[in-house]
């Protein structure tokens, strides 16, 4: 008997350890008992794979340069599911981004894709902060044309132009929708803001700091 428990306990863990939900493609998906309303599942629903054409699989233009006349110097051209439906279920993705001399690509995380980049024009000092478990140890480089980086799912990184001069690069996600956190946006520009107290706090600064932060434009480069 007990070696009969014996297996069906290892037979589950087993069971356990191969199957997984798969990996959201939204921010929420808020569960209806209603199944008449009409919902999406991870983010699309599917074309019939009889009536899809050419350009559902195409994007054009990314070799245009993008304004960076912001006030943060850059812009991310994105092109995702969003961009290309035939996109959907095969998890990647890709963007351009643009910087002027001394641009920056701010703080950000993609919640659901990791990012390889590769310098084509310029050069950029990049970087991404690992998680609390390994003490959020700051990962940098300054990368030239050709160089590849990766940053890893989930981890907060940037990049900056450190060059006088406008920089390029392109980025792979693998993500048809790996989504973009940038920190400052999310802590201080969220609506309704958060809790004052609450940032005064995690912060450890003067409150006046915080509801000044809170009262500024946070512009978003990301088209």
């Amino acid at each position: 008997m007990k070696l009969l428990v014996a297996i069906l306990v290892s037979a589950l863990a087993l069971s356990s350890s191969l199957a997984y939900d798969p990996s959201p493609l939204q921010d929420v998906c808020v569960a209806i008992n209603d199944t008449k309303s009409a919902v999406f599942v991870n983010g699309k629903f599917c074309k019939d794979p009889n009536d899809i054409i050419a350009d559902d699989f195409l994007f054009q233009g990314l070799n245009v340069p993008r304004d960076t006349n912001n006030k943060l110097g850059s812009t991310v051209t994105a092109v995702t599911v969003e961009q290309i439906p035939g996109l959907n279920t095969l998890g990647i993705s890709l963007a351009r981004i643009d910087f002027a001399p001394y641009g920056l690509n701010p703080p950000h995380t993609h919640p659901r894709g990791t990012e390889i980049l590769v310098v084509v024009e310029g050069e950029l000092y990049v970087g991404f902060v690992t998680s609390n478990q390994l003490g959020n140890k700051l990962i940098t480089k300054v990368l030239k044309p050709g160089d590849v980086f990766v940053f890893p799912i989930g981890l907060i990184h940037f990049q900056l132009n450190v060059g006088e001069t406008k920089a390029v690069a392109f980025a792979g996600l693998s993500s048809q929708n790996p989504g973009v956190i940038t920190i400052a946006n999310a802590v201080f520009g969220s609506k309704p803001p958060i809790n004052p107290n609450v940032l005064t706090k995690a912060f450890q600064v003067d409150a006046n700091v915080i509801k000044y932060l809170q009262s500024q434009f946070w512009y978003d480069n990301n088209s």
